[in-house]
């Protein structure tokens, strides 16, 4: 164990640490989270609903990147370390359940036949967040027993998170007492501060230590996939194909359209951005390093990840709008605006954080990759006033466009980072059939 002794159940991780099964496994819960959340607020999106998603989205991002830090710093599939990731895992599970109450009605009194041990539910996220943070730190605390330089992570991090759980509890404490728009303002400022305070325990450049770049590059590349496949299940979920739907053109022209944005969506990130990403993680050292991991990863991946999602929103909701005029066969059925806003949104911005992380990684910005981003800020406006169907053909074929022309355009670069990409796997795969020859 690295030279620790016996009593010291964890393995510190190596530089050229990579993703563990358990984190994969950790991930799936988010899977359920992001379904969750798009199935409890679909039908009824507005404001509330959307500041309640951005908010939750936001707590629960400090909980995976924190996890991600762990990881990062620590073997997750040695010693205590899965049986910490197993208690987080259902922590996560239990907080999602309940959204952040952000309407400006007055709350119901409770039911007088309540389940006697039934808990009030905007409590259940204050106490799963305090839970997943003490034993987060608990982990940290205990392998610093055995590796010293993790200290200074508990350590910084606890007085943030508990006044971060404090303002969580206010905000489920003083609103019910409040009415109309006091209630909405009281709760988002208390939310918005406990996140904020919440956040600072992990951006602190002293305390964020990135040992493996591989590892963080990759457990961030993960959860921009999980929140794709989220969309991908969302077309299924909206076109509601095993319902016996009729399966009309324009249902069809719509799922088809569907993934096509999915897959461009995919190629923006995963065909050399990701990788140039990597490269530059790994060149960094020091100081830079945590800097540059805080920006382009910790940062501006939480904004793709909410572009993602709001995407989902909006083209389950499209789906679902041409599902049911298939199925009634009556042309007149309306979809709310909001949802094309929504998706358009999404869309917008998650083009404009991945536009970030390339300037904050690689360093340069091509003007055809700001093109989309122009052309999408223009049609946003005017999307709700486009046959839903036509709307996301519009986008599709913007985004998927785009992505085609900016590969041409960078089509020499590409190919050298996919072939160095391509030789470093080649090269690992070699070591690693040498090593199985000699010791299996």
């Amino acid at each position: 164990m690295d030279g620790a002794g016996p009593a010291v159940r964890v393995r510190s991780a190596a530089p050229g640490a990579k993703v563990t099964r358990l984190e994969l496994f950790f991930d799936l819960v988010f899977v359920f989270a992001f379904i969750h959340l798009n199935t409890l607020t679909v039908d009824h999106l507005d404001r509330s609903s959307l500041i309640a998603i951005t908010l939750l989205l936001a707590a629960l991002w400090l909980v995976w990147s924190r996890f991600a830090v762990l990881g990062n710093n620590l073997r997750a599939d040695q010693g205590v370390m899965p049986i910490v990731g197993f208690a987080i895992m259902t922590a996560i599970f239990i907080s999602v359940t309940i959204l952040p109450d952000t309407s400006t009605e007055e709350s119901a009194p409770p039911a007088p036949d309540r389940a006697p041990l039934s808990l009030p539910g905007e409590f259940v996220f204050p106490a799963c967040f305090c839970l997943i943070w003490v034993l987060e730190i608990l982990a940290l605390r205990y392998a610093a027993r055995g590796y010293p330089r993790l200290r200074q992570i508990w350590l910084r991090s606890a007085p943030a998170l508990t006044l971060s759980t404090v303002l969580l509890v206010l905000g489920a404490i003083v609103p019910p007492r409040l009415d109309g728009n006091a209630r909405l303002a009281v709760f988002v400022g208390a939310w918005v501060a406990a996140i904020a305070v919440a956040y600072l325990a992990v951006l602190r450049t002293s305390a964020l230590a990135i040992v493996s770049a591989g590892h963080w590059a990759e457990r961030h590349a993960q959860i921009i996939l999980i929140a794709l496949g989220e969309t991908v299940i969302s077309i299924g979920i909206g076109a509601d194909l095993t319902a016996g739907t009729p399966l009309t053109l324009q249902l069809i022209s719509a799922v088809v359209l569907g993934i096509a944005l999915i897959c461009a969506l995919w190629w923006t990130y995963f065909d050399a951005r990701s990788i140039a990403a990597e490269q530059v993680l790994h060149r960094t050292q020091g100081t830079a390093r945590i800097r540059l991991a805080r920006d382009a990863y910790t940062l501006l991946h939480f904004p793709m990840v909410l572009g993602i999602i709001l995407l989902s929103l909006g083209v389950k909701q499209v789906l679902a709008h041409l599902s049911s005029v298939a199925s009634s066969g009556e042309q007149t059925a309306v979809l709310d605006p909001v949802h094309l806003r929504v998706l358009y949104g999404g869309v917008l911005i998650y083009l404009i954080a991945l536009l970030a992380f390339q300037a904050r990684t690689i360093r340069t910005v091509r003007p055809v990759s700001v093109v989309p981003v122009l052309l999408l800020g223009a049609l946003l406006p005017v999307a709700e006033h486009v046959p839903p169907l036509a709307a996301l053909a519009v986008l599709s074929l913007v985004t998927v466009t785009a992505t085609v022309l900016e590969n041409r355009h960078a089509s020499g670069e590409r190919q050298q980072l996919r072939e160095a990409r391509l030789a470093e796997q080649q090269a690992l795969e070699s070591e690693e059939t040498d090593w199985r020859r000699r010791h299996l």
